[in-house]
């Protein structure tokens, strides 16, 4: 499949919460009911948002938390899976917050689903003890749990971008 990354424009948005809605359906063939997601705020909150395709197939939506790239998503339509992109998308993330001068770049998953931490660890991350925490990610971590998203154990990880 080839596609292109590029960041997000704005006739992009309904896609892309199309994108990240049919992306959490994985979570339901897994037997998890998530809380409901705000795809659309998520688009509005994080800068960048990097596109994969043209109309979108997936997007990374990164922030800055204590100082540190974070990765707040990486959505790849389910008809697009296991194609690299998901892959794409996150090499392109972390090439840009190298570019900015990060040091590492965090974020939150499922310990234990195929497609979240054990994917995450092939591709260079390693869980972050709660005490390398730093106020930003451990108040994401706070509100990411008042939303009940904490079915199963979660982790949160992060790679090194030297």
């Amino acid at each position: 499949m080839k596609f292109t990354i590029r960041p997000m424009a704005a006739a992009d948005r309904q896609r892309l919460v199309e994108v990240s809605l049919a992306a959490d359906q994985l979570f339901e063939r897994a037997g998890l009911r998530l809380p409901p997601d705000d795809p659309a705020a998520m688009l509005d909150r994080c800068s960048p948002v990097l596109v994969a395709g043209s109309p979108p197939v997936g997007l990374a939506a990164l922030t800055v938390l204590d100082g540190n790239a974070h990765l707040e998503q990486i959505s790849v339509h389910p008809d697009h899976g296991r194609r690299g992109v998901g892959s794409a998308l996150l090499e392109a993330a972390c090439a840009w917050a190298r570019r900015l001068g990060h040091r590492w770049i965090t974020l939150t998953t499922f310990r234990d689903l195929p497609w979240n931490a054990p994917w995450y660890a092939r591709h260079g991350f390693t869980v972050l003890a709660e005490s390398e925490w730093g106020p930003q990610l451990a108040a994401q971590w706070r509100a990411e749990a008042a939303t009940g998203i904490a079915v199963v154990p979660r982790v949160v990880m992060r790679r090194a971008l030297g």
